[in-house]
């Protein structure tokens, strides 16, 4: 009686144990694919393609878990150690080094990669990369990404323009922020059309990620005109000669100096005001006293 009272509670529970003990993959799977997104997909594609770094697909057919384990937390210290297949990727890559990512545990690896393995059976998989026009740039593409860049066109999701933390070569006025780099030979430093474009729809830097995370570009619409005007700047070969900068601190000089010769008028007329009724009243005393 006593061993049927103890073993009756844990029946009804076990429904609910199998279902915890299911939660935990489909969550790690969603976890990974979150992970993959906001962290990979702008230097690699699974079955897309070569971006910036190599395309994934059966990349664990390649090479064994334990190597891609290692090497995804700490691309340079095996690069360091002179491991050959880390010193082919760096050379395919025109010695792009993948950076440490924040978070890259060996279990999140193990995570990653069996989402990999997942996306590879797949005829198409979700990252495949940024399905983008190929056809040929028009100037007025790079009229639409000078708009864009500048925040004359707004952006469809509401991000912010580009204006407010970089610069680029044409851009006029001021000459744009410097938060971030000039963008003016972007298009050849992230090699061209394709890896260009999955960079602006997925940024893989803390701060443009969290700032697109809600509001990515749209791929023919804003993307496409924005890498028209970098691929247009690249071939200039000019970067921004910072003339925003000495702009700004002459119209800052100026308009220091005229605020100051406006006190100073203000300045003096109100002294006058207060000084010659001063003036006028020590007088009548003083002709008074006579």
């Amino acid at each position: 009686m006593t061993i049927k009272r103890l073993l009756h509670p844990i029946g009804p529970a076990l429904p609910i144990l199998m279902i915890i003990a299911a939660g935990p993959p489909a969550i790690q799977a969603q976890d990974a694919a979150d992970f993959f997104r906001s962290n990979c997909t702008s230097c690699h594609t699974i079955g897309g393609g070569r971006l910036t770094g190599p395309d994934l697909k059966n990349v664990t057919q390649r090479k064994d878990r334990a190597w891609l384990i290692q090497f995804m937390q700490s691309p340079q210290a095996m690069i360091d150690r002179g491991d050959a297949y880390a010193l082919q990727i760096k050379q395919e890559s025109r010695d792009v080094i993948m950076p440490v990512i924040s978070g890259m545990s060996p279990a999140r690896a193990e995570t990653l990669l069996t989402l990999i393995d997942a996306e590879s059976k797949l005829e198409k998989s979700q990252f495949a990369g940024l399905q983008i026009s190929d056809r040929p740039f028009t100037e007025q593409d790079v009229q639409q990404g000078m708009a864009i860049f500048m925040g004359h066109r707004k952006l469809a999701n509401g991000g912010p323009p580009c204006v407010e933390c970089h610069t680029v070569a044409g851009a006029g006025g001021f000459g744009g922020g410097r938060l971030g780099p000039d963008l003016s030979k972007a298009y050849e430093r992230l090699q061209g059309r394709k890896s260009m474009g999955a960079w602006l729809y997925s940024p893989a830097t803390p701060t443009m990620n969290l700032t697109f995370k809600n509001t990515a570009l749209k791929a023919n619409e804003e993307i496409l005109p924005l890498l028209a005007l970098f691929e247009s700047t690249a071939q200039k070969g000019v970067e921004d000669d910072r003339a925003g900068t000495s702009a700004f601190f002459a119209t800052g000089f100026l308009a220091a100096v005229a605020c100051l010769g406006l006190f100073a008028v203000i300045w003096k007329a109100r002294f006058r005001a207060v000084r010659d009724p001063l003036v006028e009243t020590s007088a009548r005393k003083v002709l008074g006293g006579r």
